[in-house]
């Protein structure tokens, strides 16, 4: 059975518009862009992402050796489009193991990065030291993307946030270890750039983080 919308910042019930307000609304956040249900992975749920979003769809491209791309979702409705979106691709960590990331873009406020990272949303900047060096920088859409680490994570993840294409983007790693991904030289592509490519795209099961979040508050 196909779920509900939920809001973003805290997987509550959201209401949808109506008589007394044109906006998606969490009891607890106010207005929200709806968090639709998550999508299993394949290339027609890239599909349905990619005609709908207005924000980047990152995905490492080419994806790391035996990695595959593990499941979609993205925040917002018919009317705005999507605002934010997280894709989930699982492989071999870099130090053995299963290794997963979680790369999500979104508009200012839209709180979808922080749910996944588990820290006080909606953005990162209140959790990120820009006055020093970023601590990686990976290619995204083609130009060089400083990441910054965030503090106060969960300890079984490394979450690095930085700005691309105008857009926060999040890059979310579990293991806290396979956090050194993120320092091998990634290249994250935009989807909705990719064409015919995108049929190329290797699926695995759906991954459990995109179903994961903090309780609603």
């Amino acid at each position: 059975m196909r779920g509900e919308p939920t809001c973003p910042k805290c997987g509550g019930r959201v209401r949808a518009p109506g008589l007394f307000a044109d906006s998606w609304q969490c009891a607890a956040h106010g207005a929200v862009h709806p968090l639709q249900p998550v999508l299993p992975p394949s290339v027609e749920a890239l599909g349905v992402v990619l005609h709908r979003s207005e924000v980047p769809v990152w995905m490492p491209w080419p994806l790391p050796v035996g990695w595959l791309f593990t499941g979609i979702a993205y925040a917002g409705d018919d009317r705005s489009g999507g605002r934010a979106t997280a894709v989930a691709c699982s492989g071999p960590g870099p130090l053995g193991g299963p290794g997963e990331l979680l790369l999500v873009a979104e508009e200012l406020g839209v709180g979808l990065g922080a749910r996944y990272a588990g820290v006080p949303g909606p953005d990162p900047g209140p959790l990120m030291d820009v006055d020093r060096p970023p601590h990686t920088k990976i290619l995204a859409a083609g130009r060089p993307t400083p990441l910054w680490h965030v503090g106060g994570v969960p300890a079984d993840r490394a979450v690095f946030a930085g700005e691309a294409c105008g857009l926060w983007l999040w890059a979310i790693v579990w293991p806290e270890p396979s956090g050194l991904l993120m320092y091998d030289e990634l290249v994250l592509t935009d989807l909705r750039d990719a064409g015919a490519e995108v049929e190329l795209v290797p699926c695995g099961a759906l991954s459990p983080r995109l179903l994961e979040g903090p309780d609603p508050l």
